[in-house]
């Protein structure tokens, strides 16, 4: 038997894809030099999370850009809420405990977020339900917990594609989006309706071609002569990232 020729239009498809047997996550411990991630137990780490989250955010802000979630008034309304989440969604997540010593923040756990969206049959997943608390933000801790996650994803999974989304009304989550090195794809419009409210859903995402330069731009900010005596950043991660960019170019 002759081998046919390949259909004229095959190429439409797009270019072939080997890649390995992409495997779901599965629960680890994750150690970098600011920061643990573990996988959330909510009778273990359930107190100390929304002991945080209350303080740090008294004005339950946080809670109205989760998708059918909160705000939450009391603990046992998170712990519920979350349960009745996490058993409708398929998830994977992880709580941040930073050991940071030049932190305020103790070390306990204080952040937490998901993988969301896990598709092996594509070697894509999301990262979501992204909380810190406000004295989190762009610290040490929270940002190596992003890389080592990142890392997981592109060098362990093996993984193509690791996706961020969020309310386009969510300025933060946005700006920090641009900062941890997603590219942003576009807005799918009148998405979903968030707390009797209309959300448009901003798409983002990093591309296992991108890991390399991301993967430098990170290390190199979280390298301990970045940061003075008090811990404060010398050059940001955006501006290492395009430094990093135009030598590459």
């Amino acid at each position: 038997m002759t081998n046919r020729p390949a259909a004229p239009w095959i190429n439409e498809l797009g270019p072939p894809v080997e890649h390995p047997d992409w495997q779901r996550p599965e629960p680890r411990i994750m150690t970098g030099q600011y920061c643990r991630l573990e996988p959330l137990d909510m009778a273990r780490h359930g107190p100390d999370l929304w002991a945080q989250m209350a303080v740090a955010d008294p004005s339950l802000r946080q809670w109205m850009f989760l998708a059918g979630m909160g705000p939450f008034q009391q603990p046992e309304d998170f712990y519920e809420g979350w349960a009745k989440w996490s058993a409708a969604v398929d998830n994977l997540t992880y709580v941040v405990i930073p050991t940071d010593p030049l932190s305020p923040l103790p070390p306990v756990p204080t952040g937490q977020f998901s993988f969301l969206r896990i598709r092996p049959e594509a070697g894509s997943i999301e990262v979501g339900f992204v909380r810190f608390p406000p004295q989190m933000a762009r610290s040490r801790a929270s940002t190596e917990a992003q890389y080592l996650l990142m890392r997981h994803v592109f060098e362990d999974l093996r993984y193509r594609r690791y996706e961020w989304k969020c309310n386009d009304a969510n300025a933060p989550s946005m700006v920090a989006a641009a900062r941890l090195g997603f590219t942003f794809e576009g807005t799918f419009r009148l998405d979903q309706i968030n707390h009797g409210r209309n959300r448009n859903t901003a798409w983002w995402s990093v591309i296992e071609d991108e890991w390399p330069d991301n993967r430098a731009a990170f290390e190199a900010w979280l390298r301990a002569e970045n940061f003075d005596a008090d811990g404060q950043q010398k050059r940001s991660l955006s501006q290492i990232r395009f430094a990093h960019l135009e030598q590459a170019n």
